[in-house]
């Protein structure tokens, strides 16, 4: 007896082993994933670069701040920043309840690339500290 086959020899079976459209959708979703990997790597980019261009301006610090009376708590503002950017930084007091009891606008000069200064903070009450708000560079 002898067998009769239907594909000839050393080929797979037709229909046995998967489709050509299995294989067309395989190459779709390995485009796809391309495409959206390499637009999340960009994205990614954009982000950090934008997070380091505006961290560089002015970064700012209060290391060390001292609680003199009830109306009044000494700061050191230390500020490091490009050369040429000036700017205003931004520190308060907050009593030990939370809330806010002084405010002030500490203006950083455009000369050199640091800035220490002692400030004093006046307050509405017993301030327990004092914390650096933020600095924004002038434009």
């Amino acid at each position: 007896m002898t067998a009769t086959s239907s594909s000839t020899p050393g080929t797979a079976p037709q229909g046995r082993y998967g489709r050509s459209s299995d294989q067309q959708a395989d190459h779709t979703l390995k485009v796809v994933g391309a495409v959206l990997g390499v637009l999340v790597l960009g994205l990614v980019a954009w982000f950090g670069s934008s997070y380091i261009s505006t961290q560089s301006k002015l970064n700012g610090a209060v290391p060390t701040f001292n609680i003199v009376s009830d109306s009044q708590v000494q700061a050191e503002l230390s500020v490091l920043k490009d050369s040429g950017t000036g700017g205003t930084c931004t520190i308060r007091s907050q009593a030990a309840d939370g809330t806010v009891v002084g405010q002030l606008d500490v203006p950083v000069p455009k000369q050199g690339t640091t800035f220490v200064h002692s400030i004093t903070i006046r307050t509405t009450a017993r301030g327990t500290t004092a914390e650096l708000m933020g600095c924004t560079p002038s434009k």
